[in-house]
């Protein structure tokens, strides 16, 4: 059983470790959405984002008799997507043509492969209580996650400097996030 202080930093590490792609995304996408629409998209994406943390957690429930360190195996995912990020770190990004808040909101969910790969034994490794305190991280990190993305929105060099260094470095927040899967499951 791990401290309430080690389940904060292990959640933030997860909220970080996949939705540091997405967040340069996410601004760009914000830097082409009508300024009327930016609270919508703004909502949208973290409607998304709260029905991946269900899913997570559904997921992680219907888990409940299969054994702990096998749920370690979870941990080729986010691998994969870290190989993946590698072979194509030096293709040039994709242009966002994400504008509106429906698309937002399946695009959340279109890209949260990561994030449920990450977060579903993450919210199963440790009881309820843990899982709760990592859903309150995920919010709160979600709500930052938006308001910094709306402020970097002014500084499109910001914007254009993530979108060209994340691909470098995606690929070890990946192998890292596979780590501590494998830790958190004891299965190392």
């Amino acid at each position: 059983m791990h401290s309430i202080l080690s389940v904060i930093v292990i959640a933030v590490l997860a909220y970080v470790g996949t939705m540091f792609d997405n967040f340069f995304a996410f601004a760009a996408q914000l830097l082409v959405t009508d300024p009327k629409r930016v609270k919508r998209v703004s909502w949208a994406q973290a409607l998304g984002v709260g029905a991946l943390i269900l899913i997570a957690g559904g997921l992680g429930s219907l888990l409940t008799p299969i054994p702990l360190p096998w749920i370690g195996i979870l941990c080729l995912a986010p691998w994969a997507l870290g190989v993946h990020a590698w072979r194509q770190r030096d293709k040039p990004p994709g242009q966002t043509y994400r504008r509106g808040a429906i698309t937002t909101f399946v695009m959340t969910l279109a890209l949260g492969g990561d994030n449920l790969a990450v977060w579903i034994p993450l919210l199963r490794t440790n009881g309820v209580v843990h899982a709760i305190v990592s859903v309150c991280v995920f919010a709160g990190l979600e709500f930052l996650f938006i308001v910094s993305a709306r402020a970097i929105t002014s500084r499109p060099k910001v914007v254009a400097w993530g979108s060209r260094y994340a691909p470098r470095s995606v690929p070890w927040i990946y192998f890292a996030l596979g780590v501590l899967i494998l830790i958190e499951c004891g299965s190392l």
